[in-house]
């Protein structure tokens, strides 16, 4: 006979499944919401910084040099990398695509992601586009360069298994807005928006 660990709760809702009841330990549930908290502030930190020019990957003013500019003053926050810093045999695509959408794309993905995750709702959908975001990045640097730190597995695979993980875990329930999300009637009728 099965036994129930003693911290495992069932959901209130029978056919609601929520994070208790697939991660069984208190401890367990408050370290993947940390986790959730660091991915999401990652995808929004980068949003901000690229829209309002904070001076970190925006790069601040150096001696001689012009800084980049952030995207409410006029600044390409994809358009830069896709020309000039894609590598690989898909840098050429990469350098055809750039435009103004993409730019657009990119920043209301990192924003998109970046506050869904914090808030701990819609972890599928943002699961499925900061991977999608993460595998392009990755494909555009094209990590099978001698040279390069892993050929294989690098941030951007680690922060997207760390959203898919987030995602079937159920992890917006601890420090989110998840188990408020999930008992909308919306988010009932359409699973994938959980």
């Amino acid at each position: 006979m099965a036994t129930i660990h003693p911290e495992a709760r069932t959901s209130t809702h029978p056919a609601v499944l929520v994070e208790d009841d697939v991660v069984t330990t208190a401890t367990g549930r408050r370290w993947l919401a940390a986790t959730r908290l660091a991915t999401g502030f990652i995808f929004l930190w980068a949003f901000l910084d690229k829209a309002f020019g904070l001076h970190y990957s925006t790069g601040a003013a150096v001696a001689g040099a012009e800084p980049t500019l952030s995207w409410i003053n006029g600044g390409t926050p994809s358009q830069g990398f896709m020309k000039f810093g894609a590598t690989g045999p898909f840098k050429d695509t990469f350098a055809s695509m750039a435009s103004t959408a993409t730019d657009w794309l990119f920043m209301l993905c990192l924003l998109g992601v970046g506050v869904a995750v914090m808030l701990g709702i819609g972890l599928r959908i943002s699961a499925v586009a900061g991977s999608l975001l993460m595998l392009l990045m990755w494909t555009a640097e094209w990590p099978f360069i001698q040279g390069t730190n892993n050929p294989l597995i690098d941030y951007h695979i680690i922060y997207a298994l760390v959203l898919i993980v987030c995602a079937t875990l159920f992890a917006g329930d601890t420090w989110g807005l998840g188990r408020w999300w999930a008992k909308l009637p919306l988010v009932q009728r359409f699973r994938w928006l959980r």
